[in-house]
């Protein structure tokens, strides 16, 4: 699984113009899927998203996970986050999982995260063409990969 993680004042998602999930003080989350992702990667990358410690303390020093602020997630499926730009100015998405995998693999992790969380989450709509809004707070971004845990 591969995750771009944003710290948000706030954001949204909508599809056909209408919102399906927003959130203010949280977290947006770019979700890629693979076929060789398994529980233990979304078991992994749950727990790194609600404790990464990237929100300010008091002294304006990140050391602040998600789940100590109590902020909210905004889940957003991606796939083109699996993009291989090798060959060519074409990017082949070759090692995203086809929707039938992906929907079940993305629907398992939005129930690991939802009890990782301890609250629901808000969500984009599988597969849909979905237009995101954010105020990224900082900026942070953080790219987690389930394959290459740096």
């Amino acid at each position: 699984m591969r995750a771009v993680v944003q710290r948000v004042a706030k954001s949204s998602v909508s599809v056909g113009g209408e919102i399906t999930g927003s959130i203010s003080n949280g977290l947006l989350v770019l979700l890629g899927i693979e076929d060789a992702d398994d529980v233990s990667d979304m078991e992994w990358l749950a727990a790194k998203i609600v404790n990464m410690r990237i929100f300010n303390d008091e002294a304006g020093v990140m050391n602040v996970s998600l789940l100590e602020k109590g902020g909210d997630i905004l889940l957003v499926s991606q796939f083109t986050l699996h993009a291989s730009t090798k060959k060519g100015n074409r990017p082949s998405y070759i090692r995203a999982s086809k929707p039938a995998t992906a929907i079940v693999k993305y629907d398992e992790f939005r129930h690991v995260l939802t009890s990782v969380l301890g609250k629901p989450l808000q969500c984009g709509v599988f597969g849909a063409d979905m237009q995101v809004e954010l105020v990224n707070d900082g900026p942070v971004t953080i790219i987690i990969d389930t394959k290459n845990k740096e």
